[in-house]
């Protein structure tokens, strides 16, 4: 596969570009587009003038999409923390999403004259997820 050639001033336009652009400016862009992407896999929202009809949702895409977003937000928390807010609110909202729908999905019907499946036993007081502080409850 040949290399594509440029023309000297078109080095120079990157060069410049390369010099303007921070790696906080790289940061910012692919968290926003990470969480424009999970909305799309999650099916909350399509291009305009596009066919509205819900699309299958890809939940695996949505959780590392999610994932990336929580993993970069970290290193913009420290210069950028005021004017993080919409991407914060956004995330807990596909999180929420997330934690509804990725497990929605048709049960098995029980068999005849089986028993109903018995309800899940809560632990009481806070899991170690919870306790650590590392997982995000609504309300709380």
């Amino acid at each position: 596969m040949s290399q594509p050639e440029f023309t000297e001033e078109e080095l120079r336009q990157l060069e410049a570009e390369m010099e303007r652009i921070s790696v906080d400016d790289v940061l910012i862009q692919t968290t926003v587009t990470l969480l424009n992407l999970a909305a799309r896999k999650a099916g909350l929202g399509g291009a305009p003038g596009e066919d509205q009809a819900t699309p299958t949702a890809d939940w695996e895409q949505v959780r590392q999409a999610i994932e990336g977003a929580r993993a970069l937000l970290p290193l913009l928390e420290s210069r950028h923390a005021a004017q993080l807010a919409p991407v914060r609110d956004t995330l807990s909202r596909l999180q929420m999403v997330y934690a509804q729908q990725a497990g929605v999905g048709p049960s098995p019907a029980p068999a005849p004259g089986a028993a109903p499946a018995p309800e899940p036993v809560k632990p009481e007081g806070p899991g170690t997820a919870q306790s650590s502080g590392r997982l995000w409850i609504p309300g709380q």
